[in-house]
């Protein structure tokens, strides 16, 4: 009898301990709008698989990219509503919403992801904008430069841009039209036939994008335009309610592991522009430099862009200009 007692006690206490494991577990599903061999992608699924072995499996992460479960535009919402439970997409893709942060995708003349990511993330522990509050954020990282590239002729000066056709997005396309050129707001994935068609002249893109999108077999010139280089940042973002469910031990690890993979990130993103910039050479391409004179008339010329940022975030009642002056010391 003493041994029957012993064996149902030990049997319940085991089932108590498994019911507790049970309770503290936690299961988040991870949407990416990347395709599983990109970079980032394989980057934000080695960030899952970090998670549940540092946490010993009290956090586990259901991996979904490729846009499968959110698209890329509504990642951010889908998270916030929790149709998935981390998030990683660009915050340019909801303009206006994020007015702080965009402060870090203006044409401030970025010379790598490295950089890009470290302002990134400094703005946001700076400021902590109530932009974000609806989530919480994990941690941030942009691209390297954004550069000019063009198909028939190269771009030398800011006379050769008046006229071009270039395709360009949200703050890229205000600079092509600050530079005296023509903007067509058209998605990258459409843009290699844009340019073999001749329906635009160029494209400003980052580097990486080159080979990535092969954009460096149509493109045959490409201008070092530092002096106005742009990023744009993406953000890895978590559901409120599902980071309260963490145990605080693992929030700790998870905080921890996000400050490694934002600076793998970045390196991820500038060994993408050395391998892009392989490829356009490889390809035949050349780069233009542009003389020190020359690229302090560009800078002067994207003057606009970064005015009208703060007088647009005025509008919503934020000191545009202390935010702009924020981000320009921590780049520098």
């Amino acid at each position: 009898m003493k041994k029957l007692l012993t064996t149902v006690l030990a049997v319940g206490l085991l089932c108590a301990g498994l019911t507790g494991q049970a309770r503290a577990e936690v299961k988040l599903t991870y949407s990416n709008f990347f395709p599983p061999t990109n970079h980032q992608s394989r980057l934000a699924e080695a960030w899952c698989k970090e998670v549940a072995k540092r946490t010993g499996g009290k956090v586990v992460v259901e991996y979904y990219p490729g846009g499968t479960l959110s698209k890329a535009a509504q990642c951010y919402d889908g998270v916030v509503e929790g149709i998935s439970d981390v998030g990683l997409s660009c915050l340019a893709y909801s303009r206006g919403r994020f007015p702080v942060m965009a402060a870090v995708d203006l044409p401030l003349g970025y010379t790598s992801a490295a950089q890009a990511t470290a302002t990134a993330n400094a703005v946001y522990e700076h400021f902590r904008p109530e932009e974000l509050a609806d989530v919480e954020p994990m941690y941030f990282n942009a691209h390297g430069p954004g550069l000019l590239f063009t198909v028939n002729r190269p771009v030398r000066n800011l006379d050769d841009m008046k006229g071009e056709k270039i395709r360009a997005t949200g703050n890229s396309a205000k600079l092509v039209g600050a530079l005296g050129g023509t903007p067509v707001a058209k998605p990258m994935p459409e843009n290699y036939q844009l340019l073999q068609k001749g329906v635009v002249d160029g494209s400003m893109h980052p580097i990486e994008s080159n080979r990535s999108f092969k954009l460096g077999e149509v493109c045959k010139f490409g201008t070092d335009s530092y002096s106005v280089a742009y990023t744009t940042v993406f953000f890895i973002v978590m559901n409120k309610d599902k980071w309260a469910q963490i145990d605080p031990e693992s929030q700790k690890i998870i905080r921890e592991i996000n400050r490694e993979w934002t600076a793998r990130h970045a390196a991820a993103w500038d060994e993408a522009d050395a391998d892009g910039r392989r490829f356009f050479l490889d390809q035949g391409g050349e780069i233009v430099q542009l003389s020190p004179e020359e690229s302090a008339a560009w800078a002067e010329a994207a003057r606009p862009v970064l005015d009208d940022y703060v007088a647009e975030v005025a509008g919503k009642g934020l000191d545009g200009k202390a935010i702009l002056e924020f981000t320009r010391s921590t780049l520098k």
